[in-house]
């Protein structure tokens, strides 16, 4: 007798299974769905400024070539570093390296080697005043960006009118199709930003650092996106 109200349990929890597989796959996707996607941008002030400068040496001797090159760092290392201030200017040490040069019969003929110091900060005046005083090192490039807190805040502002965006759209649509509302789906936010690059003519940089006067340098504007897509359900 038990043996046999097993069998009927197990029948029955056989039928259970079969009967909500094939409910979950009869089961029509939704209708009335829609994909939509919307836009912000937000225009802010670049407010963070990173300066490379940098210098190059070469000779037959390895060892000679980096000691110069250590030398004209240690140099301008020391001097920038007077002038670092938290949040308003910092130093770091970029690349340093040697590569051998070769001779048409593939042998080692010489040596060449190349060394970065990196100012960073917010403060425009003083980087670019500091950077003018380093004799042993020439300005390579600049680029302009965020600080956290500015991409936070713009990430921020354009989030919500994008958000708004996707809403209003959701909501003409609907009505559009003779619907009175609809519910949200699945929703993807993503963020984009465009930072330009500022690229200093070297020659008139090389001239103005020999001089001690300040690199002329000059921020502008950049764009910080938030897209919004996703789906909704009209009802």
């Amino acid at each position: 007798m038990k043996k046999l109200s097993k069998v009927v349990a197990y029948c029955a929890l056989l039928t259970w299974a079969s009967a909500s597989f094939s409910q979950m796959v009869t089961t029509p996707l939704p209708a009335q769905r829609v994909n939509l996607a919307a836009q912000a941008s937000v225009q802010v002030a670049q407010d963070l400024l990173t300066m490379s400068l940098s210098t190059t040496r070469e000779g037959t001797d390895p060892q000679q070539v980096q000691a110069q090159l250590k030398s004209a760092l240690d140099s301008a290392l020391t001097q920038a570093k007077k002038e670092a201030r938290p949040g308003l200017m910092a130093v770091r040490t970029g690349r340093f390296g040697l590569t051998p040069r070769y001779g048409n019969n593939g042998k080692i003929t010489g040596w060449q080697g190349s060394t970065e110091l990196v100012l960073e900060g917010q403060d425009f005046a003083r980087i670019s005043e500091t950077a003018g005083k380093l004799s042993t090192l020439t300005v390579a490039g600049a680029s302009f960006g965020l600080t956290q807190g500015q991409r936070q805040s713009a990430q921020a502002q354009a989030q919500t009118q994008a958000i708004a965006l996707f809403r209003q759209r959701a909501t003409e649509i609907a009505k559009a199709f003779d619907f009175q509302a609809y519910t949200l789906g699945e929703v993807s936010v993503n963020f984009e930003e465009g930072v330009p690059i500022f690229q200093p003519q070297l020659k008139g940089v090389r001239l103005m650092a020999a001089e001690a006067a300040p690199v002329p340098v000059e921020a502008g504007m950049t764009s910080v996106s938030v897209n919004v897509s996703g789906s909704v359900q009209l009802q």
